[in-house]
């Protein structure tokens, strides 16, 4: 299939990274008390519930020998409740339950999802973080410069099941061999063994895989280049005041600088410098 700059743009911004939820559903009306906001929530509780994904570095790493969680997601969660006087509770999850997470009221916020039309019938998103470019990484001696070069029955493309990956692939690349898997380190390790010519990624996923794992091949970004939206979900709720804050926070810290010096270091953490990053790179 002929994969036109036109068809690829007309999804830029609308593809997620978290699991797509049927069109179907209800918006998330879970609250804690009848009528409770969420910013009613976090002020008498004193806590923000935020989700953590283990094994996704640079966005949260977890130390095994302590617990603690790292990572720029985590920097920034940090940053929000300091700004509200409030705890950071932490609830591991998934890419794609968080979004369930949020409908269920288990968390009240998730970073590193992306908006799309239907998620938005159902959880609701402030700001745009950072925007994104769907990447991958190849085995050794494994490239595609182009989407059409991707779009053939014998490659073997991996990505893990309910992400925006797997959406990008299935409409880009819908003539490839789909490997899926439940978690993006699975798809890591059917490539690192040869089971699988590539696996779709973020740039900042795929950067950090191909770091901390020596026999990977190339990491390209086939063209024509896309762009995706990164930002927070959070639930839909009775007055707003939470996505009005997050709006305000995010406009500061993007201004200033500040969410670039979150991500900056916490890929220097994994010896990922600046000068790594592909060209073109908004965040």
């Amino acid at each position: 299939m002929d994969i036109t700059r036109r068809n690829m743009y007309a999804l830029t911004g609308v593809l997620g990274a978290a699991a797509l939820v049927g069109a179907g559903a209800s918006p998330a009306k879970a609250q804690a008390a009848e009528g409770e906001s969420t910013m009613q929530r976090i002020q008498r509780t004193k806590k923000l519930r935020f989700a953590v994904v283990a094994n996704q570095e640079p966005y949260f790493r977890k130390d095994l020998t302590t617990g603690e969680w790292r990572g720029f997601c985590v920097e920034m969660a940090k940053d929000i409740a300091q700004n509200l006087d409030v705890e950071v509770e932490m609830l591991e999850s998934t890419w794609g339950n968080s979004v369930l997470d949020l409908q269920s009221n288990k968390i009240d916020m998730a970073f590193g999802l992306n908006p799309t039309p239907k998620r938005a019938l159902m959880i609701d998103f402030p700001a745009p973080l950072f925007y994104n470019k769907p990447s991958f990484v190849g085995k050794k001696g494994f490239r595609a410069d182009t989407w059409n070069e991707l779009n053939k029955p014998e490659v073997k493309i991996a990505f893990d099941l309910g992400t925006s990956r797997e959406t990008i692939v299935r409409r880009f690349a819908p003539n490839a061999t789909h490997v899926a898997y439940k978690t993006s380190s699975e798809c890591v390790m059917s490539v690192a063994s040869g089971r699988s010519d590539c696996f779709a990624c973020s740039v900042f996923l795929g950067l950090a895989a191909r770091k901390a794992n020596p026999s990977m091949g190339d990491f390209f970004i086939p063209q024509p280049a896309m762009e995706t939206v990164t930002t927070a979900a959070i639930q839909y709720d009775s007055d707003g005041r939470f996505r009005q804050f997050l709006n305000a926070w995010t406009d500061f810290n993007r201004g200033n600088g500040q969410i670039r010096e979150w991500i900056i270091n916490a890929l220097a953490e994994m010896d990922i410098q600046e000068a790594d990053l592909p060209e073109g790179l908004n965040f």
